[in-house]
């Protein structure tokens, strides 16, 4: 038990008395002081080898039962060592709690000191800018990050714009890089990828772009024709009936166009909890496309077979799914030959329902197999504008059957013909026998 200073003066106060009492008894008041100083300096010193003892293996061990003086040194040293440990562990739980949350986030996080080296960075930081552990902590990240404009970013000094560059590690990825100083001469780097931002906005000026150029078209041919009328230049009643047939026609095709890009706009703004999902009879929907795809070959004499499964129906949208298989008839109409043949296959298997449209029309070069179904792509544009098709009807397949978690394939041989298949999952596919499904065409 640690004894006061008090106490150990009365101790001290002590041995000095009976040292003089023995001293005068004797006869020896020299030697008893001295001996009784000596048992007290003896005391002492054990106390403060047991308390250096103490203090020489880092205070991990239970401070020693000092007495004394000794003994309240120990006890302020131990008060104030738990002090310590419990701030410390209050700060590596702070410090812990910040690395966990700043690795779980997806911005690329690096901590810069003041000559630019790296002192610390996230696990995303690995991902966007190629960083290693172990390896380049204490290096500077202008050696790592090797981009002239991010060089000159950094000596500028100047950090009140974000700089965007391609990734370190893959030029397709595109990087909003922030620098913000703070503490002393420290700068916090962080690194978001904004690929899909940057395409949208490629896409977004693409698009504009696309419907200037589609709308402008038919827009200067009405135009023409309304000039060349309200100037009296037709004056053949012939002449006029073919002029506004032609306006008429135009705006029929900037209609279409209007009405397929609302179509896009729903498709992809749509909530999904909010769309249809009701029980589609697909046989009576391809039975009315194959008549829509006859009135539409008109007397270009194109074969038009259609074979399917009557009992095979979806769970999806109605609508959607008849502007998807109706569009993908379409076009083999459209790009067949007269005399054609087109034939509609609608059938299942172990890996779900196929809606297969085989023409034997132009084929398709394999270069632009992969771009088809962007908005406005067309392989030839002029053979597609005489043809009556907007350049979004592709573009409507792939949403529809995306939302129905389907996709798209496509076959072609240059000048033998193309399939289009739209492969939709098992999970949608509700048979009914043919005599209880309404509508079902055997």
């Amino acid at each position: 038990m640690r004894v006061g200073i008090t106490t150990e003066f009365w101790r001290l106060a002590g041995i000095l008395a009976l040292s003089l009492v023995l001293g005068l008894t004797f006869g020896q008041l020299g030697w008893a002081l001295a001996t009784g100083l000596g048992v007290v300096l003896f005391w002492q010193y054990r106390q403060q080898l047991r308390l250096l003892d103490w203090l020489r293996h880092g205070r991990r061990k239970e401070p020693p039962d000092l007495e004394g003086i000794a003994g309240e040194v120990v006890y302020d040293i131990y008060r104030q060592y738990q002090r310590d440990r419990r701030r410390k562990k209050k700060l590596a739980k702070v410090l812990n709690r910040f690395y966990e949350s700043s690795s779980a986030l997806p911005d690329a996080t690096v901590i810069l000191g003041p000559q630019g080296e790296i002192e610390w960075f996230n696990d995303a930081a690995k991902r966007l800018l190629g960083l290693r552990s172990g390896q380049d902590t204490g290096r500077r990240v202008g050696n790592l990050i090797r981009h002239p404009a991010f060089t000159a970013f950094l000596a500028r000094g100047d950090y009140s714009e974000a700089l965007e560059i391609p990734s370190p590690i893959d030029e397709s990825l595109r990087l909003s890089v922030r620098v913000v100083p703070y503490g002393k001469n420290q700068r916090l780097l962080s690194a978001r990828d904004v690929t899909r931002i940057a395409r949208l906005e490629q896409m977004r000026r693409d698009f504009v772009g696309n419907v200037s150029h589609e709308l402008r078209t038919p827009l200067t041919v009405i135009t023409g024709y309304l000039e060349a009328l309200t100037d009296g230049q037709d004056t053949d009643p012939g002449q006029v009936i073919a002029s506004l047939k032609q306006m008429q026609s135009q705006a029929e095709r900037m209609r279409r166009i209007v009405e397929d890009l609302l179509m896009l706009s729903r498709l992809e703004t749509r909530d999904e909890n909010g769309r249809e999902d009701a029980e589609i009879p697909v046989p009576a929907l391809l039975a009315s496309i194959e008549e829509e795809a006859r009135i539409l070959s008109g007397d270009k004499g194109h074969v038009i077979q259609l074979e399917m499964d009557a009992t095979l129906w979806l769970r999806g949208c109605s609508s959607e799914l008849h502007s998807a298989l109706s569009n993908l008839v379409s076009n083999a109409v459209r790009y067949t030959p007269p005399g054609g043949h087109i034939h509609i296959r609608w059938y299942r298997d172990e890996d779900g329902a196929h809606c297969a449209v085989t023409d034997t029309g132009i084929g398709i070069e394999p270069m632009h197999i992969p771009r088809l179904t962007e908005r406005f792509y067309r392989v030839d544009t002029a053979r597609s504008r005489v043809s009556g098709g907007t350049g979004l009807g592709l573009a409507i397949v792939k949403h529809v059957l995306r939302s129905h978690d389907a996709t798209l394939r496509i076959e072609s041989t240059p000048g033998e013909g193309s399939t289009f298949t739209a492969d939709f999952p098992p999970e949608r596919i509700i048979l009914r026998p043919s005599a209880e499904a309404p509508g079902a065409v055997p």
